[in-house]
């Protein structure tokens, strides 16, 4: 008998980190999530990270406000990781762009010598926004609860941010539900994503200049020119991400060139964090 999406096990979750960029060190420093079966709460999972070495950046700072100093007592990641394995057993994984936090989630596993469980399903809730809610002008977190009705505010803190996203989760499954899709199979083959195509390096890309957006900050980058080949270090603030035909773009004001510029994703070489370009909606 098919599975009903009200009897499955859903993990909500999300981290903060020292940046965007796992590969090149960055780490995360705080992860929270809430599991629930249809709308009640089964349980909830939360802890801050000790990420050794590795300084939270001024910009992710500014977002996030955790500080070294909230960090130097925290447990290590090798201690946290196996009790959210624990938690998460059982359940389909879920996360608001969820290719951002899977990154940073194998990136951290990888270190300890664990990995995700093969049989593991994640469901990409920024999808579902997509393609629940098409036309909306912006697909931020905090945008899409606004445009449900939501009143939670995003405080771009962990366990926060997951009880937001719960909010949106349970609107949208509701509304998807009305549409006649109550089958778990029917729910994984529109929103779910495969290890492939978390593991693309261009899909990689576009999470972090999504959460570079939710976040409100601006990006550095090294970008190869497709018209003469040459690399440059550019600072751009993100507008959106733009798909034509087989290419997808990134849209912003480019500091280098000062106006709005057009950048393919596979000629973005690296990328990180920059500076916060505007207040974020609902923080003080």
């Amino acid at each position: 008998m098919a599975k009903n999406i009200n009897e499955t096990e859903f993990t909500v979750f999300d981290v903060e980190t020292t940046g965007l960029e796992p590969e090149l060190g960055d780490r995360i420093v705080e992860v929270g999530a809430v599991r629930l079966k249809g709308r009640e709460v089964l349980g909830t999972f939360h802890s801050l990270i000790n990420p050794g070495n590795r300084a939270i950046s001024p910009a992710a700072y500014a977002v996030n406000q955790i500080t070294g100093d909230m960090l130097k007592d925290a447990p290590n990641i090798s201690e946290v990781l196996p009790k959210f394995l624990d938690f998460i057993s059982g359940s389909c994984l879920a996360a608001y762009n969820a290719p951002f936090d899977f990154g940073f989630l194998t990136s951290e596993l990888k270190s300890i010598k664990q990995q995700l469980p093969e049989e593991l399903q994640i469901v990409d809730i920024l999808i579902m926004a997509k393609r629940i809610l098409s036309g909306l002008e912006r697909y931020t977190l905090w945008f899409v609860a606004e445009q449900l009705g939501i009143g939670a505010i995003q405080e771009h803190r962990a366990l926060s941010d997951v009880r937001l996203t719960v909010e949106v989760f349970n609107r949208l499954t509701s509304m998807i539900i009305q549409k006649g899709v109550i089958d778990f199979e029917q729910f994984i083959s529109l929103f779910g994503l495969s290890s492939q195509l978390l593991n693309n390096i261009n899909n990689i890309k576009v999470a972090r200049i999504r959460q570079a957006l939710d976040l409100g900050v601006s990006l550095k980058i090294k970008y190869l020119s497709g018209h003469n080949a040459e690399l440059t270090e550019r600072e751009v603030i993100p507008r959106e991400i733009i798909q034509d035909k087989n290419q997808i773009y990134l849209v912003g004001f480019c500091n280098l060139r000062n106006q709005e510029r057009t950048f393919r994703i596979a000629n973005i070489l690296h990328l990180e964090m920059g500076t916060p370009f505007r207040i974020l909606p609902h923080l003080p």
